[in-house]
């Protein structure tokens, strides 16, 4: 079984880069795979397995 995490980026002006990646980087330690980053609205939704 699968379970899902969506969060809302804030874009900003300075390192907005730099902090998507560490944000990124952070979930994915967690175990969780981002499937899919929206530009439109700045949702980014991760998965992972729920019984690991």
């Amino acid at each position: 079984m699968k379970e899902y995490k969506v969060i809302n980026w804030k874009m900003g002006f300075s390192n907005n880069n730099e902090k998507l990646e560490d944000v990124l980087n952070e979930y994915g330690r967690a175990g969780w795979e981002a499937r899919h980053i929206s530009e439109s609205s700045t949702r980014i939704v991760f998965e992972r397995e729920k019984n690991r």
